[in-house]
């Protein structure tokens, strides 16, 4: 779920590229099928347009939702909370970008997240991913990336990354935290592709242990010093797909494949206001 055309098309092509056809990129995930939801037309996001969103995902089939879109102020955040919780009942991972403000978010809001509003607890199907970039040219962190030692899960790429644009065989280069969800997403689909039967919580936990571990010290965003990527992230670590393809082999599924899901019927928040 995304905003504008190109930044949708853009995450697409990160996680699902057409492979071998001689153009453009290839997608981390070789055998997905992407579902469009236009959460955040022009930037103008709300509550309710994204609490819709995740429950017409969820209600239609997806298995993993990736969400490159945030913001600092979620006055309807039970909402967005309800649906969360509605992706987890179903067994869907959610992937969120941790934003580009160079923001300590462990102590500065940012929306949505997995805290749960009413003090009870946190989703365990949420990965929030800051963006990582060339150790060689920039440093390990990208100069732009919030970061937390509690909310932030891992690092992806997020730096000068090479997509699909709108308009046909368009592809251009584009930097943020929304281009490292859907590099995490789409290392997610992978892994459902030859283990589908993992649940949602066995991909996160799958994701995150297999995280390469960054050893040498990183620049912290905001204030410039040098620090442990452990100091900055849940995990410490970069993402991994092919660490993470090993792990889960060695993990028993929680989740049949089999098992027909039996959808009830839509809870969609039709309050009016700018949630």
């Amino acid at each position: 779920m995304t905003g504008t055309p190109t930044h949708g098309t853009f995450c697409s092509g990160i996680i699902g590229g057409l492979r071998n056809d001689g153009k453009g990129i290839e997608g981390i995930a070789d055998n997905v099928k992407i579902m469009m939801v236009r959460a955040v037309p022009d930037g103008d996001e709300h509550d309710k347009d994204i609490a819709n969103a995740i429950r017409y995902a969820v209600d239609n089939g997806a298995q993993i939702i990736n969400m490159s879109f945030g913001k600092e102020f979620s006055p309807e955040k039970n909402w967005v909370d309800d649906a969360v919780r509605y992706a987890e009942d179903h067994g869907v991972l959610l992937v969120h970008a941790a934003g580009n403000d160079k923001e300590n978010i462990d102590t500065t809001d940012n929306f949505p997240n997995p805290l749960y509003a009413d003090g009870k607890g946190k989703s365990n199907v949420f990965i929030t991913v800051g963006a990582s970039g060339d150790p060689v040219n920039g440093g390990v962190v990208a100069y732009f990336s919030n970061y937390g030692k509690k909310e932030v899960d891992l690092f992806a790429p997020g730096v000068e990354i090479y997509s699909t644009l709108p308009g046909g065989n368009n592809y251009g280069k584009l930097s943020g935290t929304s281009f490292s969800a859907p590099v995490v997403a789409g290392v997610a689909a992978l892994l459902l592709e030859y283990y589908p039967d993992l649940s949602a919580r066995q991909l996160k936990y799958i994701i995150e242990k297999s995280a390469s571990s960054v050893t040498e010290q990183v620049e912290n965003p905001e204030t410039k010093e040098k620090v442990y990527l452990s100091d900055i992230s849940k995990t410490g670590g970069l993402v991994n797909a092919y660490e993470a393809v090993k792990l889960a082999s060695t993990i028993k599924g929680e989740r049949n494949p089999e098992q027909p899901v039996i959808m009830p019927k839509p809870k969609m928040v039709k309050k009016n206001g700018r949630g």
